[in-house]
């Protein structure tokens, strides 16, 4: 079972790894295509690239997960959570409990 754990990990480190490489060459490309041809500006490198991608990140709010992101999904599922009936709610509890349990493995269906 940790192996899975271990190889999933892995897994989202080399896309993520790709994901990054891949839009850190776009930004050079793309700046090196336009920036200096009509502007004057310089040519740039990838990691200033990358550089670059993370400044616009930040500056522009592109980052997910900010402060009021945790709050905004609260605020929502508490909503349906006050929509729910009480036997709608008790499913809810038990399908959470078979899909987040540690004892019981998350691929075998349910009795």
């Amino acid at each position: 079972m940790r192996y899975r754990g271990w190889r999933r990990g892995l897994k989202f480190v080399a896309l993520a790894s790709v994901v990054v490489a891949a839009l850190g060459a776009l930004v050079m490309a793309l700046w090196n295509a336009l920036l200096p041809a009509l502007f004057g500006l310089p040519v740039i490198g990838f990691w200033q690239a990358l550089g670059l991608l993370l400044l616009s990140k930040l500056l522009l709010g592109g980052l997910r997960g900010g402060p009021g992101a945790r709050a905004h999904w609260r605020a929502r599922m508490a909503e349906r959570w006050a929509q729910m009936s009480d036997e709608e709610r008790a499913a809810f509890r038990d399908g959470m409990r078979r899909r987040c349990s540690r004892s019981t493995p998350a691929h075998t269906p349910a009795p």
